[in-house]
């Protein structure tokens, strides 16, 4: 079991999520009587409990710093804000900033309504959880810590670097 289970586990689910949706008040017009209620995101269900296990995870997990996400992220070079962590090359990063980013767009939320949907539907957060995933397999099969293995039409699959061991490595059997 992987120490970041907890939280990739969504990877599937995120694939095949739609996140949520705007909610906008088109039936009231702003009376007294009838006051507009302010635009909100509704979240998909993946969502909320996604955001939930990231606080339990985080609580979990005192050592990744996850009340100072801002100061960690700016260890790595990265802004807290939303075109840096959107563009952020997470392929290099260690699981402390991967989960600074996650802290980051959780608590972008709190001060923005829709941040979070804008991170899912832009590929951030799939993208945060394959490298934590990648981060858990590296652990799992020690030899494959800089390698990565990369299969899409047209490219041939890599094989594992651990020699006559193949059937052990983990990211092998989940091919």
């Amino acid at each position: 079991m992987g120490k970041y289970d907890e939280l990739t586990k969504y990877i599937p689910l995120i694939k095949d999520d739609s996140f949520g949706e705007w909610i906008i008040d088109k039936e009231n017009d702003g009376s007294m009587e009838h006051p507009i209620h302010m635009p909100f995101v509704n979240y998909s269900s993946v969502v909320d409990n996604f955001h939930e296990d990231i606080y339990k995870f985080c609580k979990a997990h005192p050592e990744y710093e996850h009340t100072r996400y801002n100061e960690v992220l700016k260890s790595y070079g990265l802004a807290w804000s939303q075109k840096t962590m959107e563009e952020a090359d997470v392929s290099d990063k260690d699981a402390k900033c991967v989960i600074a980013l996650l802290m980051g767009m959780t608590r972008a939320e709190r001060f923005c309504d829709g941040a979070m949907l804008a991170f899912f539907h832009r590929g951030c957060v799939l993208r945060w959880l394959e490298r934590l995933k990648e981060i858990d397999d590296s652990r799992l099969c020690p030899s494959y810590a800089n390698y990565v293995c990369f299969s899409w039409p047209g490219r041939e699959e890599a094989s594992c670097p651990v020699d006559g061991q193949e059937d052990e490595c983990p990211l092998k059997r989940q091919r």
